[in-house]
């Protein structure tokens, strides 16, 4: 478990309404990355993912590029300690 690492991650951009959350869950699931991903009422999408760092780094990249419509404009990451997530789901 100590190779697990977490990132809090915030993107900005028009990132809502153009399945940025679903291909989100999407590409967590084919990572193996545990965590979840929502809408924030200010427009932004929040997510959090647990699991191997190079798993966790590969979603980082994901966010910056998101869905195909997506346009991403700012990821903000906040790294932490892993707090045993399971799975990956999207919250409403």
């Amino acid at each position: 478990m100590t190779d697990r690492t977490r990132a809090h991650v915030f993107v900005s951009g028009r990132v809502q309404g153009v399945f940025f959350r679903d291909t989100t869950r999407q590409t967590a699931q084919t990572e193996g990355v545990d965590g979840w991903v929502r809408n924030l009422d200010d427009g932004r999408v929040e997510a959090v993912f647990e699991g191997p760092e190079d798993a966790v780094e590969a979603m980082l990249s994901f966010c910056h590029d998101g869905s195909p419509a997506a346009r991403v404009d700012d990821v903000d990451v906040e790294y932490g300690d892993p707090e045993g997530v399971d799975g990956f789901r999207v919250r409403r």
